[in-house]
């Protein structure tokens, strides 16, 4: 359903296949990383990649951590605690071929600046 490719970002994640608004299309696994270890990770390059999680920061293995941010984004995520991942879900119809975005401020209406210049 999901692929990886080279995006005007760089790397971006795309859709394989038509993606129904609504429908949850990737689970992605996290590793969590406690807030006394994230003073060192905040300075390596898994900085651009983590998830705010609730004790903490987590990494999203499989996709996760490689979808592109849009403040128009086509897709939004939620963790889960309890199944200690990062879902993501579809917040519009994506057609196949179509790249993935997620608002990286966590809801997809909130225009909130980011640590880096987003267009």
């Amino acid at each position: 359903m999901l692929e990886v490719r080279e995006s005007r970002y760089g790397r971006g994640v795309f859709a394989t296949k038509d993606i129904r608004q609504g429908e949850l299309f990737h689970e992605a696994p996290v590793i969590e990383c406690p807030d006394d270890q994230y003073i060192r990770l905040k300075k390596t390059a898994l900085r651009n990649y983590y998830f705010n999680w609730y004790e903490g920061v987590a990494i999203a293995l499989g996709f996760g951590s490689l979808f592109n941010h849009s403040y128009k984004p086509n897709a939004r995520f939620k963790n889960n605690y309890k199944t200690q991942s990062v879902d993501f879900y579809a917040h519009k119809n994506i057609k196949a071929g179509e790249e993935i975005f997620v608002n990286y401020n966590g809801d997809p209406d909130d225009q909130g600046s980011l640590w880096f210049d987003a267009d």
